[in-house]
């Protein structure tokens, strides 16, 4: 059941009729219409139920209950479908249409509710009451009744839906309820609203709540006056704009001048000709090109159709630098410019080969460096660019965290840019650029996206030659791009972006890498930029190997080339002020040049000690040795562990006292002492975090040599993971840790056997002047660590050398009593040698 749309809602005369009466009427449904009293409405009946109803009322009266349903997806309508209360309708007209369906002149009487239904099939069928509007006029209605033909006046003077004659018949009805019947049939309302209206039968709550509908259709209707104004004032600024300027183009041509916009078309359209677009690429452009041109300069999208058009020509389609394939001038390039990374240099030159080989339609692999801060990372990526011929060109990637800084904005945002790929392609200008991420380990993210996620598109071979920017929106071919990456560490990185990188670690420098990078680049660029170039300045060896010893504290070498720079303007300042200044500078001139010294570097004990094992550590500064102190003293069998240790850390220590208790009587202790004594295990520089499994094997030690009283060696450093059963598993860092161990003076190194292979990357020189062992066992590691092996001594020898060391203990001297104990012990065990 629906409402003609082309019919209009009339009031006739006022409708003639029997005094209303409880009486029994066939229910026709209302679709998206309802009838109010009074008012005449064309209806189209097209559901079957509401025509079986339209034949039983042209079969008696002509008389139906109109009402309206509560939801119009009903093909059989119950009694719950519908509305309580609906209007009492006499059928005037009915005229049958070619599609089965009726449409009829609805004449509305009075409102009516529903009594009882009497029947739902096959039509409704209902009992009904009643509810005609009571005749009474008073003073309030009469006024709420003027100021409601009021607001109407000005509905139907701002309004262009309503009929002309509708305010006329406003106009002539007399009765307040009638009248406000009359208004909400005009008004445009939502059915609900309308039903709403309806169920009022207190007059002057209906005209109240019409009246309150008409003054916010007031509102809106001035609001959309103004809004049409506006655009109607815009729309002929915009007229005489473009009238004026076919004015002018029309006098420039008489004048025999050019018009300068179409010489820029022209020009646009050459460029897009020229600049060596793929087919679809540049069949977008020229579509973008006819929106142009047919857009006045004054029209707010012209300035963005012309700055896509001038991106889209700005990037390098086609543009490609040679690449250079000697390899040994590219080697050259690498030597001079750096030292070490030998494992770096092969990697690229084995690109280059394989690229002179298989020429340049082979996709490039994406580079990882991961290494410590200032090992020379970015610098290698620049010198990576020289050795090839290519443009380099690098983006910062440290705080990003909106996925719209790699893949651009859209369009529709205002102030839409690309994302920064296709800006660092702008400024290399061509296809096959050195493009460097620094730092992917420093991305952030939030809830406007992952930009790490973003990037899997951008560092994947098999996806990047069809790159899309959201701005652009249309593929970009980076697959000619050399990327390279670089990470301190790679633990914040996604695996799935690890997964597409070749990762190359460059370890720290070692003391004479720093040495000779020093001596080759770091001394003579901070006498140029310190305008000494012409001064003769010399920094003898050991002055270079205080500084990176006393002064500096790092992997790489940036410190030390601030230091280096420091002494230079301490020396250009006193050659600027005439006074004399050294030629050469010492060890002795950097505290007064430097100031006193800021590091002390780790190394070894000055004696061998009881509960003191050296341990070799890795940190992202290089390599160094640490030791781990233990001490023992009455209590209840506590492990207290100090020196802001890691999780990992605080496990390996107790894996080691696990190791410890359950050897006791072959490690010659006591197991009834565990419960006896506290034990408290201590690593120094408690202000620096430390964690790692890496230092089970030191603890270990030192534990035993805690609870047996026996002195470790200070020329041996250990490092190895130890499980329950006293195997010694691999760690990592093991060049760091045995190059941090050969500074520190150690001379006897213990290592994981697994770890031999990375033995490797070690200097030749630092291990021909180590002794290096490899362990498997915890056995093997008491054996070399300790001046006396534990293992030697039994339990029962070191349980009556303590009884005849209590029993000498109150016969003696103080000092004696307390050499006793250690005496009769190495008394018992030469005993127990023989």
């Amino acid at each position: 059941m629906s409402d003609d749309r082309e019919g209009s809602v009339l009031l006739e005369e006022r409708i003639s009729v029997p005094n209303p009466a409880v009486c029994a009427l066939p229910v026709l449904p209302l679709e998206s219409t309802l009838v109010f009293p009074q008012v005449v409405v064309p209806v189209v009946v097209s559901q079957a139920q509401a025509q079986r109803a339209l034949e039983a009322a042209l079969a008696g009266e002509r008389m139906v209950l109109a009402v309206a349903q509560r939801s119009v997806d009903r093909t059989v309508i119950a009694a719950g479908d519908l509305y309580p209360m609906g209007v009492q309708v006499r059928i005037s007209r009915v005229v049958r249409l070619p599609d089965g369906s009726c449409n009829i002149l609805a004449q509305g009487l009075w409102r009516a509710a529903i009594d009882a239904v009497l029947q739902e099939q096959p039509y409704l069928y209902a009992r009904i009451q009643p509810l005609p509007d009571p005749p009474e006029r008073s003073l309030v209605l009469e006024a709420l009744r003027r100021t409601t033909l009021a607001l109407f006046e000005r509905v139907a003077a701002l309004s262009r839906a309503l009929p002309e004659n509708a305010y006329v018949a406003a106009l002539n009805v007399e009765a307040p309820g009638l009248l406000a019947d009359l208004i909400a049939s005009h008004l445009p309302l939502e059915l609900a609203q309308r039903q709403q209206v309806l169920e009022l039968t207190d007059v002057e709550q209906r005209l109240r709540h019409v009246a309150a509908l008409l003054m916010r259709e007031v509102e809106v209707l001035q609001l959309e006056q103004q809004l049409r104004a506006e655009v109607e004032r815009a729309v002929g600024h915009l007229q005489r704009e473009a009238f004026l300027r076919e004015q002018l183009k029309a006098i420039q041509r008489e004048l025999g001048q050019s018009d300068p916009w179409s010489q820029e078309l022209a020009a646009l359209q050459e460029r897009i000709a020229s600049a060596g677009m793929p087919p679809a690429i540049q069949s977008r452009a020229r579509e973008e090109l006819s929106r142009l041109e047919a857009m006045p300069p004054g029209a707010p999208e012209f300035v963005l159709a012309r700055t896509y058009l001038d991106w889209l020509l700005a990037l390098p389609w086609q543009q490609a630098s040679d690449d250079q394939v000697d390899l040994q001038a590219a080697a050259r390039v690498l030597e001079r410019n750096h030292h070490g990374l030998t494992r770096v240099k092969e990697r690229i030159l084995e690109y280059l080969a394989v690229r002179k080989l298989n020429g340049p339609q082979r996709r490039a692999p994406i580079l990882c460096f991961v290494g410590p801060p200032g090992v020379g990372k970015t610098s290698l990526g620049r010198s990576i660019a020289e050795a090839l011929g290519r443009a380099f060109v690098r983006i910062s990637l440290g705080g990003v965290h909106d996925e719209a800084e790699i893949r651009g904005h859209r369009r529709t945002y205002i102030g839409a840019m690309p994302g920064r790929i296709l800006k660092v392609m702008r400024e290399a200008g061509t296809v096959n650029p050195v493009l460097m991420l620094d730092e992917i380990d420093k991305l952030g993210r939030d809830v406007r996206g992952d930009p790490a996620s973003a990037l899997l598109e951008v560092l994947d071979p098999e996806q990047n030659h069809a790159f899309v920017d959201h701005y652009l929106d249309v593929p970009y071919d980076l697959s000619r791009v050399l990327f390279i990456t670089t990470a301190n560490v790679l633990d914040p990185v996604p695996d799935a972006l690890v997964d597409r990188l070749e990762v190359i670690e460059l370890a720290g420098y070692t003391e004479e890498e720093k040495l000779a990078i020093a001596r080759r680049f770091l001394v003579p660029q901070q006498r140029l930029a310190s305008g000494l170039q012409h001064t003769p300045l010399q920094f003898s060896e050991a002055a270079l190997r205080t500084l990176i010893r006393r002064y500096t504290y790092e992997a790489g070498v940036r410190e030390l080339e601030r230091q280096i720079g420091a002494v230079c303007r301490k020396i250009a300042r006193r050659v600027a002020e005439g006074r004399p200044y050294p030629r050469r500078i010492i060890p002795s001139l950097l505290p007064r040049l430097l100031g006193p010294d800021r590091y002390d570097y780790g190394l070894a004990e000055e004696r061998d000690e009881v509960g003191v094992a050296t341990g070799m550590v890795w940190t992202a500064n290089g390599g160094d040795v640490l030791p781990v102190e233990v001490s023992v003293y009455d209590g209840k069998g506590n492990l207290t562990l100090t020196g802001q240790l890691g999780e990992i850390m605080q496990e390996s220590a107790q894996a080691a006292l696990s190791y410890t208790r359950a050897n006791a009587r072959r490690l010659g202790i006591d197991p009834r002492r565990f419960d006896k004594v506290d034990l408290h295990v201590h690593v120094p520089d408690s202000a620096v975090p430390k964690d790692g499994p890496s230092a089970g094997v030191t603890i270990a030690c030192a534990l035993i040599s805690a609870l047996t009283n026996t002195a470790l060696r200070r020329t041996v450093a250990m490092t190895g993971e130890i499980t329950l059963r006293g195997r010694v598993l691999p760690v990592g860092g093991i060049k760091e840790k045995v190059l941090g161990a050969y500074r520190a003076g150690i001379t006897h190194v213990l290592l994981p056997k697994k770890n031999a292979h990375e033995l490797d990357e070690v200097p030749r020189h630092v291990r021909r002047r180590l002794q290096i062992t490899y362990i498997e066992h915890m056995d093997q590691v008491l054996r070399l660590a300790f001046v006396v092996n534990p293992l030697d001594t039994p339990f029962q020898t070191r349980r009556r050398a303590r009884k005849r060391a209590d029993t000498a203990q109150p016969q003696r001297a103080p000092e004696a009593a307390e050499s006793a104990p250690r005496a009769l012990l190495q008394a018992a065990e030469r005993n127990d040698d023989a």
